[in-house]
């Protein structure tokens, strides 16, 4: 009986809290409702707006997080037809929901205009388009995503700014990365775009800052007080960030050459995922603040230090089945582009002095897997022979997740240990619960014009500090890639390099999702 109460107590506090959360939403949409949106993606007809853009749209309009008024408008330099634009973006919006009856009434409001970006007479055409579908509003506000090459986003805000903008309303322009390939260019990058659009206007997105767990950081690290005195080094012994895909570039190597692994995911996703995890507490959770100390702690990171690098680059497995990094379509024989890369960074400030933060991701790897994973200091005197430290452990995806690996006595006569874990996995235990894609929740934030999950430049500026020596002397000095096998767990000489910094490998334990155990 108590435990079915028990439980009763925990749905009804989730119901709660679900529609508390609910109620807010509806408040902000019917506040945006008081003047007509216009949603513009600029590079409409390109595959980043096909498979997110478009879908993260679709997905507010079917969970009714679109304000009624808003509209959406495709700008491309390809001539399309409206039909022909919703049949390139049709699959991918599917895949949020395939509902006929959902996708006809989103693709009402969309409509779609051609032209080029580095002229204003194109972008008169759009501006007329716009005020044509905001008629009767009072107020207009207008949202550009920029779905597009970063070496165009000058030449387009340029264009768009003088013509374009909304006079009785916001605009708002979203900045997809990468914001630049090093200090200097990301600084003439800023330095262009703010001759037309202020800071408040600006919101580079990184979606992995919309990702749930990434989410869940501030909420778990200071709204739980049993974890906050052990949020430092004097319980903490290192920190690892790993992000895993199980695929090459397939078809990107061209694209993906000029980039490499560090540039693509470790100099923003990883290293604004550490910023969450090492930041000091915010003075509240408005944007400035929560900005304000990542900053702050991205300060206190030197520049990372060769010695502490791994590269790596894949080739075709044992058996033959994966082709090498360097047979992809565009990719020269001798590239050293890596594909592969760990990197330990160190905080110098009174928090986290000594704890090494150990990056690392990687391409045609084993597994698809994104986490942080905190490893705790061994126990002083310890009583058992080959205890496991312990581990809180924070699965980014899939799987979202988050457990601590303790060690407990199995049953039995003899005295001894095993690991095991205090686990929390999101989709088993709010069952009812939807977790919105990282772009969806990012655009809305947007919509409401909340910053607190989007870049700001002196933040991009830190983090460019922290890794362009280590890239250019990469570059400079030709530094081979280690080779690993397309499927493997990457190079060994990255396992040494963790191993150095203080990490242990525990043998035995292996994570389970919930829902298929027995």
């Amino acid at each position: 009986y108590h435990f079915l109460m028990s439980d009763r107590r925990q749905s009804l506090a989730e119901c709660t809290a679900s529609e508390l959360c609910r109620s807010s939403e509806e408040d902000c949409i019917h506040e945006l409702e008081e003047a007509s949106l216009s949603v513009v993606v600029l590079g409409a007809s390109g595959d980043l707006a096909k498979k997110k853009t478009f879908p993260a749209l679709y997905a507010l309009h079917c969970y009714d997080l679109m304000p009624k008024t808003a509209k959406v408008v495709g700008y491309a330099r390809s001539k399309l037809s409206k039909e022909e634009l919703i049949e390139r973006i049709k699959p991918g919006c599917s895949n949020v929901l395939d509902d006929e009856e959902k996708m006809a009434s989103f693709f009402a409001r969309c409509s779609y205009v051609a032209g080029p970006y580095d002229n204003e007479k194109g972008f008169q055409a759009l501006h007329e388009h716009l005020q044509d579908i905001e008629k009767g509003k009072k107020e207009s506000n207008r949202l550009f995503y920029l779905a597009l090459p970063p070496s165009v986003f000058v030449t387009a805000v340029s264009a768009f700014n003088s013509v374009c903008r909304t006079q009785t309303g916001w605009n708002r322009v979203v900045v997809e990365k990468p914001f630049g390939r090093d200090l200097e260019s990301s600084r003439k990058l800023v330095k262009g775009l703010a001759e037309y659009l202020n800071e408040e206007e600006q919101y580079r997105i990184d979606h992995y800052l919309g990702k749930e767990m990434v989410q869940n950081l501030l909420v778990l690290r200071f709204s739980n007080l049993a974890f906050q005195p052990l949020w430092s080094r004097s319980a903490i012994n290192n920190v690892t960030i790993t992000f895993k895909e199980p695929f090459g570039t397939e078809g990107r190597g061209g694209y993906f050459n000029d980039i490499g692994i560090i540039r693509d995911v470790m100099q923003n996703h990883l290293l604004q995922v550490l910023s969450l995890v090492a930041m000091e507490r915010p003075v509240s959770l408005s944007a400035e603040h929560v900005r304000d100390e990542k900053v702050k702690v991205l300060r206190c990171i030197p520049p990372i230090d060769l010695q502490n690098v791994v590269i790596g680059q894949y080739v075709s497995d044992a058996a033959g089945k994966h082709p090498s990094y360097t047979d992809d379509e565009g990719v020269p024989e001798d590239s050293l582009c890596a594909t592969y890369a760990t990197a330990v960074l160190f905080i110098e400030n009174e928090r986290w002095g000594g704890v090494p933060f150990i990056l690392k991701c990687g391409k045609a790897l084993n597994e698809r897997k994104a986490e942080i994973r905190l490893q705790f200091n061994d126990v002083p005197g310890q009583l058992f022979e080959d205890s496991a430290r312990n581990e809180l452990v924070i699965r980014i995806q899939p799987n979202e997740s988050a457990y601590m690996k303790i060690q407990v006595k199995p049953p039995g006569l003899a005295l001894g240990t095993q690991q095991t874990e205090l686990d929390l996995h999101y989709p088993s235990r709010f069952q009812n619960g939807r977790m919105p894609e990282a772009y969806e929740r990012l655009i809305y934030d947007v919509m409401k014009g909340d910053q607190s999950q989007f870049v700001r430049s002196d933040e991009l500026d830190e983090a460019w500090k922290i890794f362009t020596p280590v890239l250019h002397r990469i570059e400079q000095e030709k530094i081979e890639p280690v080779k690993y096998f397309y499927g493997s767990r990457g190079p060994k000489e990255a396992d040494e390099l963790a191993a150095r910094h203080g990490f242990k490998h525990f043998t035995g334990y292996t994570w389970v999702d919930p829902r298929s155990r027995v």
